[in-house]
């Protein structure tokens, strides 16, 4: 699946459930279209030794995805100067379009921790508020 197949879920009003909300609806991104995406290519005839082989090093590129978002890793030093990367999830209202307000964004380095997250992420559970519900019959 990819997150083109869910609907988003209403955030929570709280500002520190939307908060929590917002990460955990980062990580189903990057799960579902990033993670899913390359399970999907793996060869479906690999022996279940290399295909575990595989899907470890998968969960392994995500890891490093984690660590490069909570800043952990992911600059570059060089005397007085510095390139790192930021990876920002931003909450938008569409309404009134072709107008988008920001409602909050949020530095996945200034998260609870994308890396403390994965495995949870990993097994499917995305935080006490849903992130996503059933998309209406189409």
């Amino acid at each position: 699946m990819s997150t083109d197949e869910h609907e988003l879920a209403p955030a929570p009003a709280d500002s520190r459930a939307r908060e929590l909300w917002l990460q955990h609806a980062a990580a189903f991104i990057l799960f579902e279209d990033v993670r899913l995406y390359a399970l999907a290519r793996v060869d479906p005839n690999l022996e279940p030794a290399a295909r575990a082989a595989v899907e470890k090093g998968i969960d392994d590129a995500i890891y490093g995805l984690m660590m490069v978002a909570d800043g952990v890793t992911g600059s570059l030093v060089g005397g007085p100067d510095r390139v790192e990367l930021n990876i920002l999830a931003r909450y938008l209202r569409t309404e009134g379009v072709p107008r988008e307000d920001v409602v909050e964004t949020l530095s996945l380095a200034d998260g609870d921790g994308m890396c403390m997250g994965f495995h949870g992420w990993r097994d499917g559970d995305f935080g006490e508020v849903p992130v996503v519900k059933a998309r209406p019959s189409r």
